[in-house]
């Protein structure tokens, strides 16, 4: 009975329209997303066989690049303008973009098609998280996260299984058309949501290039003055640099080492697919009970782990190494979106998903790389050497931080709002701020003390 009444918490979102509608086009989306990129792993071993990997790290590269030069000016955009229409565009341009990847015959052309794709994928994905606590309840979203996030891991399991097949079958190209129209059913979905999906601010302000720069910078401040969303971001450095090697470089090890074949290929990243959506269901009935940053990094562990014997795996194996990786990787990403959904505000919430959206992608930009350099340099041993640099990583990260958010890390939220020194507002300012002029910038309100903190 305990089993029967507890997967239904995770549905349970879906009975907010706005939210199951958002959810359902989400949905589509992921589904030929996961072709699209399965798809582009098996062109760039078309075009470059064992070196795909190369290939692999210089486009998604590109792809985090973007993320981290626009995802902050994204999150200011989804906390002033209508989200759904920003939703709606990204998709359209990223239907017509997608579409020419069939036509493909050069590595540069991979990586001009990629960096186009994610420019508009960059300000999709920090809106679109933004909006899930925005059309649902506080009691809702812990849920509606983790649903999203279980959703998105099981279509990256179907997704690779699928693409292996069509492409076996019918040839690699044709998957990226299926991503096209997924793109296109997602945007007239987006359109149909009732009304405007506008964040109301508590005043408005020119909209000037000096506005724009502070609320960017807002955003990062948040990320790095609350001591468990520092924690959680520093991890994530740590899960990049495993997961960008099983990105990049499981498909020379696997129809390169191993000599298998595409499917078996998408039978490895399945697996990681299936790890990862276990934990995400899992988490979704279990997170409150545990303390956040714990169970990231517990997933930081079981990456580490997972990849330090790869090198040495057979099929077998590796399918079990995967899984494994796969549910560190969400035990990392969840539990992190959910603490930002938690301690901050719902009218700064783009900027900070915005910024986290950046910085959590810069890890990437520099883990790709590495892992492209690890794999043509040290092809039999670029798993083991990577998780070596992980584990030294997690060690410095944990001893170093982890202490100090178990004492600052208080319950309570981020917010901004237009406010004159007095006696709940007593806090230092640059000279040219005088005492009592009316002035905004970001706070935080502790629920333990019942006073701000600065």
């Amino acid at each position: 009975m305990i089993k029967m009444t507890q997967a239904p918490a995770l549905l349970q979102c879906l009975k907010n329209p706005r939210f199951a509608r958002l959810y359902l086009a989400q949905t589509i989306n992921l589904v030929g997303d996961a072709l699209t990129w399965l798809g582009l792993a098996l062109l760039a071993f078309e075009l470059a066989g064992e070196k795909a990997g190369i290939i692999l790290s210089g486009a998604l590269t590109l792809r985090v690049m973007a993320f981290v030069v626009l995802s902050p000016i994204a999150g200011v955009l989804a906390d002033r303008f209508d989200r759904k229409r920003i939703m709606v565009i990204t998709h359209l341009f990223r239907m017509v973009i997608v579409c020419l990847l069939p036509f493909v015959t050069q590595a540069w052309q991979i990586y001009a098609i990629v960096l186009a794709l994610n420019v508009f994928y960059a300000f999709f994905t920090p809106t679109y998280t933004a909006t899930i606590p925005l059309v649902t309840a506080r009691d809702e979203y812990p849920n509606a996260i983790a649903l999203s996030s279980a959703t998105y891991q099981l279509l990256g399991v179907l997704g690779p299984g699928l693409a292996g097949s069509i492409a076996a079958f019918v040839g690699i190209k044709q998957v990226f058309f299926l991503d096209g129209l997924t793109f296109l059913i997602a945007a007239i979905l987006l359109i149909t949501l009732p009304g405007q999906l506008t964040v109301i601010q508590s005043q408005q302000e020119p909209k000037t290039v000096s506005r724009t720069l502070q609320d960017i910078r807002t955003g990062t401040v948040c990320l790095f003055s609350d001591p468990p969303i520092r924690y959680a971001l520093i991890m994530q450095l740590v899960a990049a640099i495993t997961g960008a090697q099983i990105l990049v470089n499981t498909v020379g090890y696997v129809q390169g080492t191993l000599n298998l074949g595409k499917v078996e290929y998408g039978w490895v990243m399945a697996a990681f697919g299936i790890g990862a959506t276990i934990a995400s269901v899992s988490l979704s009935n279990s997170m409150q009970r545990y303390q956040k940053t714990a169970l990231i990094g517990t997933g930081v562990i079981l990456l580490t782990l997972s990849l330090l014997p790869a090198n040495f795996a057979s099929l077998e194996g590796l399918l079990l190494l995967w899984l494994v990786a796969g549910a560190g990787q969400t035990l990392v990403n969840l539990p992190t979106q959910t603490l930002i959904a938690d301690r901050v505000a719902v009218e700064i919430q783009g900027r900070v998903y915005g910024a986290h959206f950046a910085w959590s992608h810069l890890w990437w930009a520099f883990s790709y790389p590495l892992a492209g350099w690890m794999g043509s340099h040290f092809p039999a041993y670029n798993f083991l050497y990577s998780g070596l640099i992980s584990a030294a990583l997690l060690i410095v990260v944990y001893f170093a931080l982890n202490h100090t958010q178990r004492i600052t890390g208080h319950n309570g939220l981020w917010h901004q709002h237009e406010h004159m020194h007095d006696d709940e507002h007593q806090h230092s300012h640059p000279l040219e701020t005088v005492a009592m002029q009316s002035h905004r910038h970001l706070h935080f309100h502790s629920s333990i003390h019942q006073e701000p903190s600065h």
